[in-house]
This record gives structure tokens, C-alpha cells and sequence, in this order.
């Protein structure tokens, strides 16, 4: 483009020189050309005999070139070494240069990890204190949850299952997914319109009507972007089933958060009963903090693999690849920092409208500025969401620091002209329907094992229950697939980020899935990516 170019040296570099010099006379761009031109001997050392070349490191992994040291020019213009060069008419900001660069391997935003560890240790104190004190001596029977816990166990095990195997499903039914996610949106407003209707709740039916045909504009003004969302929710289905690994990296995300929950519970009703609202905050903003953390650690980490599975897919193509080891050490190393930096933003606002929704219920007075606050409160939340959505990716792929991450990540989507790609939310509509549809499969599973033993929740007094055993199943499946599936959504967000910086790499990688991204890209977007 008019900013950058990316140059593919070959193993001759008088070639280069001709072919340089040659579209520094022809070119339109002479001016970036000639800027070639001049600094391509002190860019490679001078030297033509390969004894100056620079490994080619990819997530900070030297990976051999395995060709044969002598390439023709046309075909290694094709490959996947490209040299990414700020050009002489650049765009002004010398930090950035158009695409992200692997960072030096060093601990990013330290402080925040400091205080993470910190409100861990505590909460970690609070809960032994008070976990010592519950006892009240009295010799009480204690409740039976076995059944319980074998019911959630069969459970989680079954939504796990089935969400490994909805996604080969969901690979060759991706764009009969999109369309029929669009129609399920537009059926459920419908739904509770008429729903309204049946039980006299007129302000209810009249919203839902509204939503039914705000649903409907929607659907038609995106309908054509439909091949564009299937393309990468394909993608990322194909990345993510190549690193099985990154199931198990869910799973172990999902049991410390259950872990952390349980936990909280102790320690913050034992503070909560002697202390006040000030007490409530921090407790509240301790427990939203160590999920998004858990939750954004898990991002990086699948950006990190997908990264490698872009660049290197021999280093990210097994169960428990390179690439998946090298992704949890940065994640939980290097970056967590800058992990712990971004979580501690969204966890504030989460606490902060919490507090007031509590002190909402205290009175009736001041009900609609509370609701404004809330509404305030929650945009703040929604705008901190999507940068970091874009920011952990780059964290993940290459190290940066938080707020630098947020940065370049966002510069790279204007200066492409992507900022409206990115807002594209029809993958996400797929997953909620497929984790509902998970939720309510794994509830029927639950359903029909109370049936064979209905003594299975006598512990907690709803024996013989058969709704109690299929809301825990339809909770349970619901939870569990969506920390799957977050995975996938995470994946479908770097594959964009890398198509924006890197689609000659991913054309030489993966050609199948370069020419059917390309192809849908175009037809959605073809102002946007006339240039792919």
C-alpha cells in the first residue's frame, strides 16, 4: 500500500538489487522503491551467501527453513519469510510499524502481577480464618452430595464430549450455522412477544415486537456477510482442532474457577459479616479480577498456538504441541502482568455496578439515577471489553505490554480501513446457539439419569426432582461449553488480526483455507479488502 511493503529477500542479492532498482524506475511508488533500493545492502549485511541471514524466530522459536538453500525468486516471492521494513514514506509513528514484531522476553506490567498475588494471599488468609470458625460445635449432620457431585461430574464430562464433537459439525455446516443463528435470534424475540401476549404482559410483548423487527433489518443488512463468517469460524475450527492441548487448557481454566468461587464464598461471607459496603467492594472486585484473569490468560494462550499454527504449523499441529507449551510459559510468565493489568479494569467496573445494584435494593429513592449510573457504567464496561478482546491477541502473539498492545492492535484495524470488520459479531451468535443447544442436551442427559436413580439429589433435599436434575444439567453443559467454545472465539479474533498483517504467510501455509478466506472476504468487504 501507500505506507508499507513487505519484502521477501532471495538467496541472491544482486537479484534483488536489479529487481529493486528495476521498480524503482517503473513502479508508481518509486519514492518507496528507491527507499529500498538504498538500504537493502546494509539491511542484509551486504552479503548474497546466506552466512549474514537472520533466523527466522516466530513466537520466539527459531524455525529451521527446511527448502534447499538456492530458490528461484518466484517461488520464494510466494513464501512465508517476509521481512516486514518501515518504508522511507511511512505513517509517522516510528513505534509501529504497521504489524506486530516479537518482543524482547522479558516481564511486562510486573506491578499489577504483584498486586494480583497480593489479593490472592489475602483472600487466601481470610478464607482460612473463617473456614476455621464455621464450625458452630454443635456435632450437626452435614449433607450428603455425593449424588450431587456425581451428577455434575457425568455431566461435565458428557458437555465436554459433545462439544469436542460439534466441532467437525460445526467445520462443514458453518455457514448453515450462521444463517440458522440469525433465524434462532429473530424466532426467540418473536417467542416471547407472543409469550407476552398469552399471560396479558403488554410492555413485554410490545419491546419483543421491537426487537423482532430491529432482528429483522439486521439480518437482512448482514445476510451477505454470512460466507464471510463461516470462512473464519472454519478457520479458527481448523487451528483449534489441530491443538487439541488447548481443550485441556479450558478445562484446567474452568476447574480454578470453580475452585476460586468456592473458595470466595468462604472467605467473603466471613468478611462480609463484619465489615460494611467498603468491604463489599474489594471483595466483590477480588472475585470478578481472578476470573477475567483466568478467562484473559486462556486468550492469550489461544493466540499465542494460533499464532504458531499461522507462521509454523509444524510447531503447533499435535495434541500437546511446542507451540502450546511455548503459549502457556509467555502466558503465564512474561505476560501475565499485562494480563493482570487489563482484567483489573473490567473487574473495577464489575464490582462497581454490583455495589450499586445493592444499594439499589436497600430503597426505592433514586431508582432512575441509579439506572443511568448503570447504563454508564456498563457502556465503560462494554468499550474495556472490546479493547481488550484485540489487546490480549497481540499480547499473546508477541509480548507487548498491555496498554501498547491496545494500541498497535487498534492502529493496525484503521490503517487497514478494518474498523468496521472487526465490529462483526455473527460468530459469536453460532456459539451462545450451540452452547444453549449443548446446555440443553446435557439437561435431558440429567433428566434421564435421576430417572434410573432418583435418590440422587436427597443430599440437598430435591430427590425424585426431575426439573432441579435437568436445570443442574443444563447449567453444567451451558457453563462447560461455553469455556470450550471461548476458545473458538478467541481463535476466529487472531485469525483476523493475522490475515490483517500476515495473509501471504497463511497463503503459503494453508492455501486451502487462504483461497476461502480471500474469496468470502472479498464479497463481504469490497472496499475494505480490494488490496487482498
Amino acid at each position: 500500500n501507500d505506507n508499507f511493503l513487505c519484502f521477501m529477500p532471495s538467496t541472491d542479492l544482486d537479484l534483488d538489487l536489479q529487481w529493486l532498482q528495476h521498480c524503482a524506475v517503473t513502479s508508481t511508488k518509486q519514492n518507496i522503491f528507491r527507499g529500498y533500493y538504498h538500504n537493502t545492502s546494509t539491511m542484509f549485511g551486504g552479503s548474497n551467501d546466506g552466512t549474514n541471514q537472520q533466523p527466522i524466530v516466530v513466537q520466539g522459536t527459531v524455525v529451521h527453513d527446511s527448502k534447499p538453500a538456492k530458490i528461484a525468486y518466484e517461488e520464494q516471492a510466494t513464501g512465508s519469510y517476509i521481512a516486514p521494513v518501515h518504508l522511507v514514506e511511512g505513517t509517522g509513528d516510528d513505534e509501529y510499524q504497521g504489524k506486530g514484531q516479537v518482543q524482547e522476553a522479558k516481564f511486562r506490567d510486573v506491578s499489577f502481577a504483584i498486586a494480583f498475588f497480593a489479593q490472592l494471599l489475602i483472600m487466601l488468609g481470610v478464607g482460612v480464618f473463617y473456614s476455621g470458625t464455621s464450625d458452630d460445635g454443635e456435632g450437626g449432620e452435614s449433607a450428603d452430595y455425593d449424588g450431587l457431585i456425581y451428577l455434575v461430574f457425568i455431566c461435565g464430562i458428557f458437555a465436554t464430549c459433545l462439544s469436542w464433537l460439534c466441532f467437525s459439525w460445526m467445520m462443514r455446516n458453518a455457514s448453515t450455522l450462521v444463517k440458522t443463528a440469525l433465524i434462532f435470534s429473530l424466532g426467540a424475540s418473536l417467542t416471547m412477544a407472543f409469550i407476552g401476549l398469552l399471560y396479558g404482559n403488554m410492555l413485554m410483548s410490545i419491546l419483543n415486537f421491537i426487537f423482532f423487527g430491529i432482528g429483522c433489518c439486521y439480518a437482512r443488512y448482514v445476510w451477505h456477510r454470512i460466507p464471510f463468517a463461516a470462512a473464519n469460524l472454519t478457520t479458527a475450527l481448523t487451528a483449534v482442532k489441530a491443538n487439541g492441548g488447548l481443550l485441556v487448557a479450558a478445562l484446567c481454566s474452568l476447574i480454578l474457577a470453580l475452585v476460586w468461587s468456592l473458595w470466595w464464598s468462604v472467605a467473603a461471607g466471613g468478611a462480609l459479616a463484619d465489615s460494611g459496603e467498603f468491604t463489599l467492594f474489594l471483595t466483590l472486585v477480588s472475585y470478578f479480577w481472578t476470573h477475567q484473569v483466568l478467562q484473559n490468560t486462556l486468550v492469550c494462550i489461544t493466540a499465542g498456538v494460533i499464532g504458531t499454527w499461522w507462521f509454523a504449523p509444524s510447531e503447533a499441529n499435535s495434541y500437546f504441541s511446542q507451540g502450546l507449551k511455548d503459549s502457556t510459559i509467555r502466558a503465564t510468565t512474561y505476560s501475565f502482568g499485562s494480563i493482570c493489568f487489563g482484567s483489573l479494569l473490567v473487574a473495577v467496573i464489575q464490582a462497581l455496578r454490583q455495589v450499586q445494584r445493592h444499594a439499589q435494593t436497600q430503597g426505592d429513592e433514586g431508582k432512575i439515577v441509579a439506572c443511568i449510573i448503570d447504563c454508564i457504567l456498563g457502556c465503560i464496561q462494554g468499550i474495556i471489553e472490546y479493547v481488550n478482546k484485540w489487546a490480549y491477541v497481540y499480547v499473546g502473539l508477541y509480548g507487548y505490554p498491555y496498554v501498547e498492545a491496545g494500541k498497535n492492535v487498534l492502529q493496525l484495524f484503521r490503517s487497514k480501513g478494518w474498523s468496521a470488520i472487526i465490529t462483526d459479531d455473527l460468530v459469536d451468535n453460532v456459539l451462545f446457539m450451540v452452547s444453549l443447544g449443548v446446555g440443553l442436551i446435557t439437561g435431558f442427559v440429567a433428566l434421564c439419569l435421576e430417572a434410573v436413580d432418583n435418590s440422587l439429589l436427597n443430599g440437598i433435599g430435591y430427590g425424585g426432582d426431575g426439573f432441579a436434575s435437568f436445570l443442574i444439567g443444563f447449567l453444567v453443559g451451558l457453563v462447560f461449553s461455553n469455556i470450550i467454545f471461548s476458545i473458538i472465539g478467541s481463535s476466529v479474533n487472531t485469525t483476523i488480526v493475522l490475515f490483517a498483517e500476515s495473509p501471504s504467510e497463511f497463503q503459503h501455509n494453508h492455501p486451502e483455507l487462504d483461497q476461502l478466506m480471500r474469496q468470502s472476504w472479498r464479497e463481504a468487504w469490497p472496499d475494505e479488502c480490494r488490496g487482498l
